[in-house]
């Protein structure tokens, strides 16, 4: 009977896991899409391409066109379609001649939170009372700007303030609002309407160019973060603050030419795309930093283009240093940085959403505000002379303030530090030496940082597992038995799981497999959450006691029983130690008695197995 069982539960985990397989969607193929992108091979001649081009006109009653002047040189043409369509174009004669066909997807700004705006009497308030210092600048809402004194931007100031780097903004365009007056500014481009008029009829472009580069120190309104870098205003998002992936990448192919050194895109969607892709590969190739924001969905994973390769995703945290509630999280995200929550938006001056003709100051908040942070840093890293993109990256996780239990990888390498970012930048190329300061600041090569538990608990990971066996090993001495997998298996499971796994993450698949792999027995009641507190059901003699009565009767199966019952009284055990946290317990003595007390139950449960396996030979 127990193996009717059995063999029931495994076929039923079995159907759930390939159930979650063949119906999963990832984010590459859940983007939307009204028109259909044709990249025909450049190895064809001219004659050939209108030839081709005429034919799908007739055969399938489209009209392919460019989609802007700068798609010619690459062949790249466009047609409204559905996915009825593209199915069909995809396996048309037609499909010979072109490097691939694929969706043209629709991004756009990430669902952007509640707005607040200040009032003009707020733009020379407490003017006259500021202090013209180098460090701190006499812009009259400066103290609003809670998230340029999170990031230490000050101090990033004393070395440098971004001269001589050019940012590209791909957004609904800049519009040069009083407080953009004194900001440089590069020709951009309107990739919407075909112009090279970039202005921005939205208001989003103008918000998040002014965190990068708004006019500091001319007492008025805000400041920027990187405020003598030059702005390159691309337009590829529309009124509404859509876009498509077509015009993105050739913007980002524009600001690559033309002398960008790093790309800002906060916006994003759905839909890999193989042009925008081979456009972000392009860019980098050619040393541009690429910054794009996680998204505002509260996802377990970023979208695109933060998603792709090269691409730096950021997710949001708040005035209180929490996750912001919208942020996406999980793959793709290599840092955060401030997006503003309710609590506290991000402040700069735009246009003024309802009346396009006057400008406002407007706080608002979302990864779109997050991402311009971390593109003003990436171009003060720039101006001290580190060039290389990957380098870059390098440098804003390697000074990052790190986040301990991040099990969901809300924040990356961590919070973005631009002060700390700034001056590991100054030494020049990483070397070891930076490298050894780094572990020295972070604490890495304090001892007590270890045994404190850092660095996701290697050290309880690994007393775990020697604990597990050790108790097998006392175990043996009075109850002699081989040695089998099984028995190591739940000596594992049991104590640490695969635990090393937990921090993977593989390309548009979900994460939380690799969570429930890399998480003990005793952690699978709260390793989906990403909580730190033990659930206490897991964590106690009850799984030991329902895998006992389900494999006591197999010789086999058995072992994996007593192993896991081991490898859970060495995790409580050394748990009570290091972290004695339970839900509804606290994390004090009681926390730990429970944790104590069960550990010790699990031991005597498991010597019961074997001894009555004991019995049973003689």
């Amino acid at each position: 009977m127990r193996k009717f069982i059995l063999f029931c539960l495994f076929l039923v985990g079995l159907g759930f896991a390939l159930f979650n397989f063949l119906n999963f969607q990832g984010l590459a193929t859940q983007g939307e899409y009204n028109s259909i992108l044709l990249d025909f091979r450049e190895d064809i001649s001219q004659e050939t391409l209108k030839q081709n081009l005429n034919a799908i006109a007739q055969q399938f009653d489209v009209t392919p066109r460019l989609d802007n002047k700068f798609s010619q040189k690459d062949n790249v043409y466009i047609v409204k379609g559905n996915p009825q369509l593209l199915k069909q174009l995809r396996k048309s004669e037609f499909a010979k001649a072109t490097e691939f066909i694929e969706p043209n997807y629709i991004y756009e700004i990430p669902p952007l939170g509640e707005t607040a705006r200040l009032g003009e009497v707020l733009q020379s308030e407490g003017a006259a009372e500021r202090k013209t210092v180098f460090s701190f600048p006499n812009d009259p809402m400066y103290d609003k700007q809670w998230n340029f004194h999170n990031i230490n931007v000050e101090g990033a100031w004393q070395e440098t303030k971004g001269d001589g780097v050019t940012v590209a903004v791909i957004d609904t365009g800049v519009t040069q609002v009083r407080d953009l007056n004194e900001t440089k500014f590069v020709q951009g481009y309107n990739f919407v309407n075909d112009t090279t008029n970039a202005r921005d009829d939205n208001g989003h472009g103008t918000h998040v160019a002014g965190t990068i580069a708004q006019a500091t120190h001319n007492s008025y309104g805000v400041s920027g973060i990187a405020y003598e870098s030059q702005i390159m205003p691309l337009k590829v998002l529309d009124e509404s603050g859509a876009g498509t992936v077509a015009d993105i990448a050739e913007a980002i192919k524009f600001a690559a030419d033309n002398g960008a050194d790093v790309i800002n895109m906060s916006l994003g969607g759905g839909g890999e795309n193989q042009l925008m892709k081979e456009a972000i590969e392009y860019a980098h190739r050619k040393g541009v930093v690429i910054v794009a924001a996680a998204g505002n969905s509260s996802d377990n994973g970023a979208e695109y283009p933060a998603r792709y390769p090269h691409a730096i995703g950021v997710s949001a945290f708040g005035p209180d240093g929490e996750k912001a509630p919208y942020s996406n999280y999980g793959a793709g995200v290599e840092i955060s940085a401030p997006g503003g929550s309710d609590a506290g938006k991000i402040l700069q001056e735009t246009i003024d959403p309802d009346n396009k003709g006057t400008n406002t100051f407007m706080g608002l908040q979302g990864t779109s505000m997050a991402a311009p942070h971390v593109s003003a840093v990436a171009a003060l890293i720039k101006a001290k002379g580190i060039n290389d993109p990957n380098e870059v990256l390098s440098v804003l996780e390697q000074s990052a303030r790190k986040v301990q239990d991040d099990g969901l990888n809300y924040y990356g390498a961590g919070k973005l530090n631009a002060e700390a970012a700034v001056k590991l930048a100054a030494q020049g190329q990483i070397s070891f030496q930076d490298f050894f300061r780094w572990l020295r600041d972070n604490g890495y090569i304090n001892p007590r940082f270890w045994i404190d538990g850092g660095v996701v608990a290697l050290l309880p990971k690994i007393l775990m597992v020697v604990g597990s066996y050790l108790l097998a090993w006392f175990l043996r001495v009075y109850f002699p038995f081989t040695w089998s997998w099984t028995l190591s298996s739940g000596l594992i499971a049991g104590s640490s799981g695969l635990f090393f796994l937990k921090g993977i993450y593989i390309f548009d698949l979900p994460q939380w497999p690799f969570r429930l792999l890399g998480s003990s027995i005793p952690e699978l009641g709260n390793t989906l959450q990403g909580t730190d507190p033990l659930n206490p059901f897991f964590a106690s003699i009850l799984v030991p006691v329902v895998l006992m009565a389900l494999l006591l009767g197999n010789a086999h199966w058995k072992w994996f029983a007593i192993g896991t019952s081991l490898g859970i009284a060495s995790c409580l055990a050394v748990s009570s130690i290091f972290d004695p946290a339970v839900w509804g317990f606290g994390n004090g003595i009681a926390a730990r008695g429970f944790l104590i007390v069960n550990a010790i139950l699990c031991f005597g449960l498991a010597r019961l197995a074997a001894n009555n396996r004991e019995q049973a030979t003689t």
